[in-house]
């Protein structure tokens, strides 16, 4: 992950001809606002999209319990990103752009268009769809929530999470860009990445004041109500109650896990927990247990020399076949072709490298 200063300080990624950030820079003329934020992200540096993940796919970048806010910058290329299914407890804004990116979470697929804001179900699985010509510069903006509420804090200091919590089953929570409070949003995200990138004295303060300015313009375009709060209180009751189910997955992915037994780790009936768990989770217990499974074989795959009906037996399949049908299904290649991907690769990434400690 690169540092702050190392994002202010380093050179932009720079994207293999001009169509895909034409779009963005095109429609920039109608929100001098907007053209605020590409003037910024082109004085700072998008690193490869490369993150660790356990075995549940949890992602946890934020390891700084004072301060408990970061502002990752990605690239999204073709065929050259993590693309397995992740969840993460902290919240999170998500925002392209260069080109519309195709996100799912859970069993819902989200066109995100450069420059809108979304906001991630963070409980949900989530990874961003490959295609061919990809390319897109990403913002990811992550926070835990006690950054913004937490015991003791007044009642009101709810509203700004609300939309964060409020997903049910819902449409995905995005700000198009032609909603009224657009403008203010994406000026604020601006902001907010100089404040972060400087790193001035007390830029933690810069920080949380732009924070909670984005979140309150984001609480008036939900239009969220003071009878919501008690949303947020329930889902994190539940997902504390899930949480005993969550860990027995990561440590036995490749058993025979039956909803059974979910059920009974969670102190619950098997009807009552398959709703449940699906609130949560974006999907069914099974498809779940098979995403943690496959997530585990696409790490697998890349950082490991065994064969792959190795892999397949390592991570609960048992039947190769099935093993490719569905690993297929979850990330749109075959296991082999993921193996010839990262085969060719490995020139291109050596020479890369070279180059990197010749500069």
């Amino acid at each position: 992950m690169l540092s702050p200063d190392q994002a202010r300080n380093g050179r932009s990624v720079t994207h293999s001809g001009s169509l895909a950030g034409a779009p963005s820079r095109l429609s920039s003329q109608r929100h001098p606002e907007y053209s605020k934020l590409l003037k910024v992200t082109d004085r700072l540096t998008f690193e490869r999209h490369r993150i660790e993940y356990d075995r549940t796919g949890r992602y946890n970048p934020l390891t700084d319990t004072e301060f408990p806010f970061c502002i990752r910058l990605f690239t999204y290329r073709h065929d050259d990103f993590t693309a397995a299914m992740t969840w993460h407890e902290h919240l999170e804004l998500w925002i392209p752009i260069d080109s519309e990116v195709s996100f799912r979470m859970g069993d819902r697929w989200i066109k995100v268009g450069s420059g809108e804001i979304l906001i991630v179900d963070n409980l949900k699985l989530h990874t961003v769809v490959d295609r061919p010509g990809l390319n897109a510069r990403v913002i990811s903006i992550g926070f835990l929530p006690e950054f913004v509420y937490s015991l003791g804090s007044p009642s009101y200091d709810y509203y700004a999470l609300l939309p964060f919590f409020n997903h049910q089953e819902r449409a995905a929570h995005l700000v198009r860009r032609d909603a009224p409070l657009y403008p203010t949003m994406v000026s604020t995200v601006a902001d907010l990445l100089e404040c972060y990138f400087a790193r001035e004295l007390y830029f933690q303060v810069g920080c949380k004041a732009n924070l909670l300015r984005l979140l309150y313009a984001l609480a008036k375009h939900f239009w969220v109500s003071e009878s919501l709060q008690s949303v947020m209180v329930r889902q994190q009751a539940t997902a504390e109650r899930l949480k005993p189910v969550f860990d027995y997955i990561s440590a036995h992915s490749a058993e025979i896990i039956a909803v059974g037994k979910g059920a009974s780790l969670a102190h619950l009936s098997e009807s009552r927990f398959s709703r449940i768990f699906k609130q949560i989770s974006g999907m069914t217990f099974v498809n779940y247990v098979t995403h943690v499974r496959l997530s585990r074989a696409l790490r697998m795959l890349r950082e490991s020399p065994v064969t792959i009906g190795e892999v397949a037996l390592a991570t609960g399949f048992s039947d190769q076949s099935y093993f490719d049908r569905r690993f297929k299904a979850a990330f749109g290649r075959t296991p082999n072709q993921v193996r010839i991907s990262i085969k060719s690769q490995e020139p291109a990434r050596s020479s890369q490298l070279a180059s990197d400690k010749l500069e």
